[in-house]
């Protein structure tokens, strides 16, 4: 049975994400390519668990993406439900992430990003958001329930594009705090074309709510950075260099879309997964004032011919008023035609696809319990079942930790030259492990264990090594 959401535009898979569905769970046999790995099985039967965040080793909170519920769970018993909002969940909204104050529990704070619903109730219908329904509140944790603070960012949602369906993907939706103590958000384009997306071309204005440029209704496919009270840190890339105060909490932007923002525990780099439309997902390593490129590039941009013939092979992007047509078809084209806005550059990917293959949440493996081999390791999780039931990926940095160190020559040129979507093709090396379904969180825990939660399977899954000593 096909559980999986299917677009409503052909070819659109990779960012037709399963997480848009009320979906029935599925059931998989996870294997490890490492035998000396295991798979424990730690809670079963969730209602689409989007998150996992602990409080300490054995107390740890479950998010449910369409409940909108915040459950906790302690030495593996459920205690209770310590938050239920009334979210939207169409497509790829919902409950989404969320993040500890660095000083927790003596700053007792908690960042939640989602998506809320205008009728007061959870709902899966499209319309039913304000125009800036994706939210980044604070909560305060009393130890056993949280209760709203204040607002600290509050984002476009609502998609109705002339000639289109109203949608609801391309929020993003990850927040998490850097080593430098600063709140992080991303969120995709949400079908924007803006100066955002560095189209520079129109329309003008980019819908019916305003834009191109990046007001509060158009700051879409960006990574944000804000003071832990949502205020500006004045150290950001673009703090007052653009006419947009808006602009000024962007930390990265040109970001199609993305489940994955995670912080090198060694030396505190950013790095987010990024998916493609049919061509070129991506990982990057994000620096202040980072550009990702899109619309003119996903991929490294020297290939952009190739992102090109994909594109206007497969259909038209998920956005009727920018066809791929209008893709350039070579690197120098497109860079001209990017929204250079002062203090950003414009970054390759450290590694890409040729075809999509949908990843979806990433982390850092902080531990050794797994064995030094795997120890610093970036562990990437599947957006989509249709690859090996829902693949783990597992890519191991270079010395500098600045871009990755491949066991297979053919990945030197960091891309994976597969030949079709969802094809493995020069990704074997990198094969983890299959069967895990659609990974939407990848987690070390305080005392070294590696959590994942799977969404369309339900549960939380711990992945051990039997043999290690501590």
């Amino acid at each position: 049975m096909n559980i999986l959401l299917r677009s409503r535009y052909p070819g659109r898979a990779a960012q037709a994400i399963v997480i848009g569905l009320a979906l029935a769970q599925t059931s998989y046999s996870q294997v490890l390519v490492d035998p000396a790995l295991q798979v424990v099985t730690h809670q079963t039967g969730l209602n689409q668990p989007i998150g996992i965040v602990f409080l300490s080793p054995n107390d740890y909170f479950v998010l449910e993406k369409a409940s909108g519920q915040v459950k906790r769970f302690t030495n593996g018993i459920p205690t209770g439900v310590v938050l239920d909002l009334a979210v939207n969940s169409a497509s790829e909204r919902g409950l989404l992430s969320m993040a500890l104050h660095p000083n927790f529990p003596a700053s007792p704070y908690i960042y939640i990003y989602w998506s809320e619903s205008s009728t007061g109730i959870d709902t899966t219908v499209a319309a039913d958001v304000s125009l800036r329904a994706n939210r980044v509140d604070r909560f305060l944790w009393n130890g056993s329930t949280l209760a709203f603070d204040r607002s600290v960012l509050a984002l476009r949602a609502y998609q109705a594009d002339a000639g289109q369906p109203i949608r609801g993907n391309h929020n993003g939706g990850v927040v998490r705090f850097g080593p430098d103590g600063k709140l992080y958000a991303m969120i995709g384009d949400n079908g924007r074309r803006g100066y955002m997306q560095n189209n520079l071309q129109g329309p003008n204005p980019d819908d019916q709510f305003g834009g191109p440029a990046p007001d509060d209704a158009h700051l879409t496919g960006a990574i944000f950075r804000m003071n832990d009270d949502g205020t500006v840190p004045t150290d950001n890339p673009f703090y007052l260099k653009t006419p947009y105060r808006a602009f000024d909490k962007v930390y990265a932007y040109g970001v199609r879309n993305g489940f994955g923002l995670c912080f090198d525990p060694s030396t505190g780099s950013m790095w987010t997964q990024e998916n493609g439309d049919d061509a070129f997902d991506e990982i990057n390593r994000v620096t202040a004032g980072f550009n990702g490129g899109w619309i003119q590039s996903m991929g490294p941009i020297s290939r952009v011919n190739q992102f090109r013939d994909i594109e206007v092979a497969s259909g038209n992007m998920q956005q009727l008023r920018w066809p791929p047509q209008n893709l350039q078809t070579n690197q120098i084209s497109a860079y001209k035609r990017m929204w250079k806005a002062p203090g950003s550059h414009y970054e390759d990917p450290q590694f890409s696809w040729k075809y999509a293959v949908a990843p979806a949440n990433m982390n850092f493996l902080n531990t050794g319990n797994l064995g030094d081999t795997y120890r610093g390791t970036l562990l990437v999780g599947a957006s989509r079942t249709t690859l090996s039931g829902g693949y783990l990926f597992n890519m191991k940095l270079n010395e500098s930790r600045k871009g990755f160190s491949f066991t297979d020559p053919r990945l030197n040129d960091l891309v994976a030259d597969n030949a079709a979507k969802f094809d493995p093709a020069e990704s074997e090396s990198l094969l983890f492990g299959t069967g895990f379904g659609v990974v939407t969180s990848v987690e070390t825990s305080p005392d070294g264990r590696v959590y994942l939660v799977s969404l369309d399977q339900g549960k939380v899954l711990e992945i051990t090594r039997p043999s290690f000593k501590n």
